[in-house]
């Protein structure tokens, strides 16, 4: 088997895992809305990269559509709202930008779902990422929609875990979190650089950028959750 059909299943499991430690998290006790708004987003990361092994071996409108709606336009956002919701002190604030994109993904899902498919251009084997604008007739709305959600949610995510990584190694605390947030920052931008790849023809770069990603940022979860001898209070995207 070739990259395209085994990159993403590997990913899937890496999520599925991933997902549910943050959500169990969430659900046992730790009731932070930046918790839920990650597992929105991980769960999203989780569907993209599902339709993408499933799109390698079979064919399904509800399928495509769903790739484009998760891993094209929503995971980069709803990770990122959740490190947004972290680091903004005004709860209206937080409230308002996460009612916005509500808005924004309710829209995104409508114009997906009523986009004509050209179903006899899909070729079984080769990466979605690569046909998907032979398949998919993308609306002027859905494309810039496209565009700023993912730019809002890497701002987001990719500069939020920096910043809140600098603040740790300023207050020279936690040095678990330092590390944590530098390697969730690093897995974010391999799959926020897929695009690019994409565009250089490199198609099958797209799956490895997703297991990359997927593995590092669970990797920087898991180092930033660990317990210390004593925490401090501060601001971080990954928190207890």
């Amino acid at each position: 088997m070739d990259i395209v059909h085994v990159l993403p299943f590997l990913s899937t499991g890496i999520m599925l895992v991933f997902t549910g430690a943050v959500l169990g998290r969430y659900f046992r006790g730790h009731q932070r809305p930046h918790l839920l708004l990650w597992g929105i987003g991980l769960a999203l990361y989780t569907a993209g990269t599902f339709t993408e092994a499933y799109l390698a071996v079979s064919w399904s409108p509800f399928m495509l559509r769903l790739w484009y709606l998760s891993c094209a336009m929503l995971t980069a956002a709803w990770l990122g709202q959740g490190t947004v919701y972290l680091l903004i002190r005004k709860p209206g604030v937080a409230h308002a930008l996460t009612a916005l994109l509500t808005l924004a993904s309710l829209v995104a899902l409508a114009g997906v779902f009523a986009a004509p498919l050209d179903e006899s251009t899909f070729r079984l084997g080769v990466p979605i990422s690569s046909q998907y604008r032979d398949i998919l007739t993308r609306s002027g709305l859905v494309v810039l929609l496209t565009v700023l959600l993912n730019i809002y949610g890497t701002l987001g995510l990719i500069g939020g875990a920096l910043w809140s990584a600098y603040l740790f190694w300023r207050k020279r605390v936690l040095p678990n979190r330092v590390l944590g947030n530098v390697f969730i920052a690093i897995g974010a931008f391999f799959p926020a650089s897929a695009g690019t790849f994409i565009k250089l023809g490199l198609a099958d770069w797209l799956y490895l950028s997703e297991l990359l990603g997927a593995a590092l940022m669970f990797a920087g979860f898991w180092i930033a959750t660990q317990p210390q001898p004593a925490e401090k209070s501060a601001t971080a995207p990954i928190t207890a």
